[in-house]
């Protein structure tokens, strides 16, 4: 199969495997366990993953956490309702996803909450539905969008927002608030099964990258290489990064937990260095024929056709070896996307 044609991420999936609610207690969802050795696929239960990680392993989480992104609002001269989704801050304002973005010009005041929360559209930006917007109340900026914002649930969960959504989209251990959508690796793991991975000798290293719309957004290019990723947010601490060179050198295999660790890790991997701290920016977009320099293994959800993240996956496993996996998960009905369950790549 040709690596670059954007038909070979292509794959029918049927409606009924999309996840809508997530699995209770979350370490229950299932796991398929891929094996790069020798081509094979397990079943398991996700707490059993335990199985598969030791005192010669380093897990690597992403602490990002999900911000009530998602605000609903309306036109100050008109009434009109207006939808907006909160991607990143740009100075005292910030990057936005706006519908309907068409009458949405420049100088339209939004209100969001009654008067909880006024916004003024300043431009337009560089993709579909992009609005510049400056927010009054800035000061108390993160308690005002908690008043007014929701969760901002991926548009294949086909319900509104709940209030469980605030717990059940987070991860246990995310601590850095500016991401919109949810690192959904991670949200398998519960707090007992963290400490059972501990007890079992296994390090755990932490980073941030704050998951950004373009992770999500399909490839439309019909040669992937022509795609380009919006830039996300991310930082590498200086005692982290240590952890991950002092097991490097002892010979440790590096487990990331999602393709946002994925690419945070090898964006901050540099040849003759290691791992190195940073915070900043990356658009690194990995598919079949990257060479990989951070990471040994993967925990990841099942993904979107013709994604991002599907591509960085097949990268990782091999084209012909996820493609039976995904087969095998669908014909065994895994659930699939942000709520269904996980596989782990070795």
């Amino acid at each position: 199969m040709n690596p670059f044609d954007i038909q070979t991420y292509d794959f029918d999936l049927p409606p009924g495997h999309i996840a809508q609610y997530p699995k209770s207690p979350r370490d229950h969802a299932r796991l398929l366990v891929v094996e790069r050795s020798n081509n094979s696929l397990k079943d398991h239960v996700f707490f059993e993953i335990t199985d598969y990680l030791g005192n010669n392993d380093v897990l690597v989480l992403n602490e990002t956490k999900v911000m009530a992104a998602r605000l609903h609002g309306v036109k100050e001269k008109t009434g009109a309702a207006v939808e907006i989704l909160l991607l990143r801050p740009q100075g005292d304002s910030w990057s936005c996803l706006a519908r309907p973005a068409k009458r949405l010009k420049p100088g339209t005041i939004i209100m969001f909450g009654g008067d909880k929360l006024r916004g003024e559209v300043l431009a337009e930006l560089d993709f579909a539905g992009g609005k510049l917007i400056k927010f009054d109340r800035y000061q108390d900026w993160e308690e005002t969008i908690r008043m007014v914002g929701e969760i901002p649930l991926p548009p294949y969960i086909s319900r509104p927002a709940l209030a469980g959504d605030e717990h059940d989209y987070q991860t246990v251990y995310a601590r850095e608030t500016g991401s919109v959508a949810a690192p959904t690796a991670g949200l398998h793991f519960t707090p007992k099964l963290l400490d059972q991975i501990e007890r079992n000798g296994t390090e755990i290293v932490r980073l941030t990258l704050h998951v950004g719309l373009g992770t999500f957004r399909p490839v439309e290019a019909a040669d992937i290489r022509n795609h380009t990723m919006h830039s996300e947010v991310y930082e590498l601490k200086s005692e982290e990064a240590a952890k991950l060179n002092r097991a490097r050198r002892a010979g440790k295999r590096i487990v990331a937990v999602g393709t946002t660790s994925v690419r945070s890790l090898e964006t901050a991997f540099v040849a003759g260095e290691g791992f190195v701290p940073q915070m900043g920016e990356t658009g690194i977009f990995i598919f079949p024929g990257y060479q990989f320099k951070g990471v040994d293994a993967l925990i990841t959800n099942f993904h979107l056709p013709k994604s991002s993240l599907l591509m960085l996956v097949y990268a990782f496993g091999g084209i012909s070896l996820m493609r039976q996996a995904y087969e095998h998960a669908v014909a065994g009905d895994y659930r699939f996307y942000s709520y269904g369950d996980a596989v782990m790549v070795i």
